[in-house]
């Protein structure tokens, strides 16, 4: 072989080379930047070349548990909206409202001695007619006295209504009587009746008023007009808005079962008049019937309203 030919070899040798070496330096810059920053976010390292010991590091946020809504609900109560106010079913008939009026008050909500509450409330304030009906006894009198204990006169002065549910509502320890307020004139529910005081019995407590539900009876049968029905629930009912919560109902079978006029079964005895020897005093004498017990006679016998 020609030294000119020996020569062209190796000049074409060196020429491949070269092409070859520029191909492995451009292999080994992109192998080392894919190790650096990995390609298209996916890591260089081999799963099989991972160091097998040591705790992994774990970059990701791992969510705490989910707390409850019970939970969640006593951190941060919801905000709601202003409460819907329902009205209250209509349970009769009849509308009703409380028997003291513009007034605070409170009253008892057991049975103590008698089937009644005591509503305790400021000297004068007003007792009102709880519903419509006819003023069937008025006594503008306060005949009680320790000495006796009658106990007809116990309430002091009372007045009460026959309503249209043909209930029988009493107010007693009033102060006073309310102007034309007489047996037999008809009364609107909420209308004047009488202001609340202390006679009666109740002239060493607060001032209150006596009240109580029973049926129609005659003036001679006054331990039923003092109270058979329990009030309370239906004061409650009355005082919150259900204004047609009735009595009505529990009244009639109550009545049917003790009859018009049942026997006294509670405080029924009067203390023993004074002993022979000592002088009574004298009770007050009267002009006119305006200041006595009177009865209208003509109200409808009850259940049939």
């Amino acid at each position: 072989m020609s030294v000119e030919t020996v020569t062209r070899v190796e000049i074409m040798r060196s020429g491949h080379i070269g092409q070859w070496a520029a191909v492995a330096g451009a292999l080994l810059l992109t192998g080392a930047c894919t190790q650096a920053t990995g390609l298209a976010g996916v890591s260089a390292s081999s799963p099989s070349t991972a160091a097998a010991t040591g705790t992994p590091s774990v970059t990701a946020t791992i969510p705490g548990p989910i707390p409850s809504a019970e939970h969640q609900a006593a951190e941060e109560p919801p905000e709601g909206g202003d409460p819907v106010k329902v009205p209250p079913p209509k349970l009769s008939k009849y509308k009703y409202t409380f028997p003291v009026k513009g007034c605070k008050t409170t009253y008892q909500r057991q049975l103590l001695v008698l089937p009644k509450t005591t509503i305790w409330a400021g000297q004068g304030c007003s007792f009102v007619a709880p519903i419509g009906g006819v003023v069937d006894e008025v006594n503008i009198q306060n005949r009680w006295s320790p000495a006796t204990d009658a106990g007809a006169d116990r309430e002091g002065r009372f007045v009460t209504i026959v309503g249209d549910d043909g209930v029988r509502y009493l107010g007693g320890h009033l102060d006073s009587v309310a102007e034309g307020v007489r047996p037999g004139v008809r009364v609107k529910a909420g209308q004047l009746l009488g202001r609340v005081g202390r006679s009666g019995n109740a002239r060493d407590t607060a001032t209150n008023l006596y009240f109580a539900i029973s049926w129609k009876t005659g003036p001679a049968f006054w331990w039923v007009r003092r109270g058979m029905v329990k009030p309370w629930s239906y004061l409650d009912a009355w005082q919150t808005g259900n204004r047609t919560y009735s009595p009505r109902e529990e009244t009639l079978a109550l009545r049917g079962r003790l009859g018009e006029t049942p026997r006294c079964a509670v405080q029924c005895s009067s203390k023993k008049t004074p002993q022979a020897g000592k002088t009574p005093k004298p009770r007050k004498t009267r002009d006119n019937d305006d200041d006595v017990i009177t009865v209208n006679p003509s109200t409808t016998p009850f259940g049939q309203q």
